[in-house]
């Protein structure tokens, strides 16, 4: 059936399996996709959303690389959301609500139009190795298949145990089997390995909802997009909707504690901090009386709905009496019940900073394999491992993106040199050059690089190429051309802010807090200049964000080049970091335990952030 021998085989059809599939066919690898089931490639296996905070600058960034997430977002959106915008750009990050069916509809057929690609449907028991080097992967019909390089992407499917209250079975998600034989194989060849847990709300039938006594939660009214590429923003939108648990509620779910296999015991493993269970939530902050709940369509046209907020392994029967006294709830029907499911995961410390591992040349891992979890982040290591793979059986110069030139950098970095015991979850604060990060400008950081390494297409260089010189050109106009007092002053008094005596360089005005491009407009030469140039609207967020935040950007780049700078200053021997006090508790107990040598080796201990590195660097005088 293969007589060819392929260069990369992945193995997994999730989100990193598709984006590694498709990068290494798009560079030119003869690729094939081996999956349990082609019928959920892409499939949305929690919630169907994609994006958030700092989750949506990473699908800019896979954009901006030449991937394909963002497109089939904008494919299967129904809403769109900008979050954050009431802070500061760095925290800007975009969001989508998707058609769940359309989502996977879209990832399979943008699959299957890439060249070089094959596809295999069957469950991969082991892979091949010789030498120490991997040669191909074993299908549970015992069909060898040859590669030269291996990229897996098995998401909670290695011995996947789900949970329900008391019940338990093996699965990799509801409805489908657990892979099994990997694990076991990976240990024997000398791998750590470890058990993560995660979890999913309760599916629910839409038409029982009473949408009156929920508060709407519209998208934005003017919506835009993830790719940079010429995709179309949203015309109508569907509402999603909020409400809350109660202290009835709580007490109801508290009635199955005892039942539920997080405080029983059965589950040991740990889940993720950020995106806690119903049950998590109530025994964590035991002084909330209520938490919200989203209610979120499943898509355009099913009355499915998925319960936001709601994740829970607690007994089906008490989940059902639970939500049924939550406002709006009270005559639900349930499609499925939540559950948890605890799955085999390898520490990230194991690979290198391409994602291949040290033990086996060639083999690399990507997504919660790595003990990540979301969409987002299972996405961007798919694509770099599925570069580096081509890359690497092409004797190339590995592709490794730096801290401050990438969330995906900060992910992976975070990852390998820090390692992870609970699920990792991308948020800005992991970031220290986050205002250099900014979701707006991921195009212009990483499309000469996804050129460069020939995965981003020449259309793409030339698009963004065009957005840098009118932003720079338009930002330019704005140092050179004055204003005059009688024309400023009405918009200064307008926005309360104080007025002028005498006529200076726009630039200047531009910064000031309250100062908005809208306001700017109302000056005939800048609406002139923007109509004479045919600026878009990407273009005037550019230039205003670069113009307001000038200092701010300036300052962070100074950063980034002393941080480099300063990677090699020596710790004094046998450091006594109780008497920092500036330092977070856990970091002091932390650096005590371990004593790193450097502050490089410090910036990478779990649990130490980039604020703490800053402490002792002005403790050492640097």
């Amino acid at each position: 059936m293969f007589e060819k021998r392929y260069d990369v085989i992945v193995v997994g059809g999730g989100h990193a399996g598709a984006e590694a599939a498709a990068a290494a066919a798009n560079m030119g690898s003869r690729t094939l996709l081996v999956t349990m089931n082609l019928q959920t490639i892409g499939q949305m296996s929690c919630n169907p959303a994609m994006g958030g905070i700092a989750k949506g600058q990473i699908v800019r960034e896979i954009d901006a690389l030449g991937g394909y997430s963002a497109i089939v977002s904008d494919r299967s959106a129904i809403q769109f959301k900008m979050l954050n915008k009431s802070k500061g750009p760095a925290m800007w990050s975009p969001r989508t609500q998707n058609d769940r069916m359309r989502f996977a509809e879209e990832w399979r057929m943008a699959l299957e139009q890439t060249k070089n690609l094959d596809f295999y449907q069957e469950m991969v028991s082991g892979i091949l190795v010789e030498k120490d080097r991997v040669v191909g992967v074993r299908t549970s019909l015992g069909i060898d298949i040859r590669g030269r390089a291996v990229v897996l992407t098995n998401g909670t499917f290695l011995n996947g145990l789900i949970h329900i209250g008391e019940k338990q079975f093996g699965g990799g998600r509801a409805g489908e089997r657990a892979a099994t034989g990997i694990t076991e194989q990976l240990v024997d060849f000398g791998f750590d390995s470890g058990r993560m847990k995660t979890g999913t709300p309760p599916r629910v039938d839409g038409r029982s909802l009473d949408y009156s006594k929920m508060i709407v939660q519209p998208g934005d009214e003017k919506p835009e997009k993830f790719s940079y590429t010429d995709t179309l923003i949203l015309q109508q939108q569907r509402d999603c909707h909020m409400t809350h648990t109660s202290s009835l509620v709580h007490e109801m779910l508290r009635e199955g504690f005892d039942r539920s296999p997080m405080f029983n015991g059965r589950i040991k493993s740990i889940g993720p901090r950020y995106c806690p269970s119903i049950e998590d939530k109530i025994h964590r902050f035991a002084d909330k009386e209520s938490h919200q709940i989203f209610v979120e369509p499943e898509g355009w046209n099913t009355v499915e709905v998925y319960v936001n907020g709601f994740s829970t392994s607690l007994p089906e029967d008490i989940q059902f009496k639970a939500l049924r006294s939550v406002k709006g709830f009270e005559e639900v029907k349930f499609f499925r019940p939540g559950y948890a499911i605890e799955y085999d995961y390898f520490p990230p410390t194991q690979l290198k900073h391409t994602l291949e591992t040290k033990l086996v040349e060639s083999l690399y891992f990507a997504g919660q394999i790595n003990g990540t979890t979301g969409y987002e982040e299972a996405a961007a290591q798919g694509l770099m491992a599925g570069i580096n793979a081509h890359l690497k059986i092409n004797e190339k110069e590995p592709f490794i993106l730096k801290r401050d030139e990438a969330y995906i950098a900060v992910l992976i970095d975070d990852l390998i040199t820090k390692g992870t015991e609970e699920p990792y979850r991308m948020f800005t604060s992991r970031a220290e050059y986050r205002t250099l990060l900014r979701q707006d400008n991921a195009d212009l950081r990483l499309t000469p690089k996804g050129y460069a390494i020939g995965l981003a297409e020449e259309s793409r260089l030339r698009k963004m190429e065009e957005k840098r010189r009118k932003s720079e050109q338009f930002i330019s106009f704005f140092r050179r051309t004055s204003f005059t007092p009688e024309e400023i002053n009405p918009i200064l008094e307008e926005v309360g802010s104080a007025v002028v005596k005498q006529s200076d360089k726009m630039f200047k005005v531009f910064s000031r807090p309250r100062v908005t491009m809208d306001h700017m407009m109302e000056l005939q030469a800048v609406s002139q200049f923007v109509e004479e140039h045919d600026l878009s609207g990407e273009v005037l967020e550019q230039a205003e964000i670069q113009v307001k935040y000038s200092g701010y950007i300036e300052k962070e780049k100074n950063n980034a080049d002393k941080l480099q700078r300063l990677e090699n200053i020596k710790i004094p021997e046998n450091f006594d970091y109780s008497k920092l006090k500036s330092l977070s508790f856990e970091a002091r107990e932390k650096l005590q335990e371990i004593q790193p040598v450097t502050i490089s080796q410090a910036s990478r201990i779990s649990g130490v952030s980039p604020a703490d590195i800053s402490v002792l660097l002005v403790f050492l005088g640097r």
